[in-house]
């Protein structure tokens, strides 16, 4: 009685499956070509677009979090300077920030490291809106860019 019942209901199960795959209509419509810019021309104006993306601060605002007491702190870095953050050694290589909004998203490339053994933390970019993206992995810091100054 039991397998009877169990094959009806998977006997059911398959049947509706079937008939719902068989319900779903897919279309496919080609895209148009992409318009065609000679070599010369887009390479130009792609290394003049990115040009005038992005600015170059001299300095930025990182904030650091120790994890266990709560506790942050704010700092303000000249390009290629470094300053000891709690535990750790923060330096930033360099701060960039949209040319058409100065006040918006910023990006720093920092190395992060063990002042007393000189293990690297992290190395790498870090956006400001996005921290997250590319984060600090360690088990008590938090690292994150707030900020670029051009001044």
């Amino acid at each position: 009685m039991l397998r009877h019942m169990l094959r009806t209901l998977l006997c059911v199960g398959v049947t509706t499956t079937v008939s719902y795959a068989h319900a779903q209509s897919i279309s496919v419509e080609p895209l148009a070509p992409l318009e065609e810019i000679p070599a010369e021309q887009g390479l130009a104006a792609q290394e003049r677009i990115e040009h005038n993306q992005a600015e170059q601060g001299v300095m930025a605002t990182i904030r650091a979090l120790d994890k266990i007491n709560g506790h942050t702190q704010d700092v303000e870095l000249r390009a290629g300077t470094s300053a000891k953050v709690f535990g750790i050694l923060v330096t930033m290589q360099e701060c960039r920030y949209p040319a058409d909004n100065p006040t918006g998203d910023a990006y720093a490339f920092l190395n992060i490291r063990d002042p007393r053994t000189g293990a690297t933390f992290f190395n790498g970019w870090m956006v400001a809106s996005s921290p997250a993206l590319n984060a600090l992995d360690h088990r008590r810091y938090d690292v994150w860019v707030l900020r670029c100054k051009s001044v």
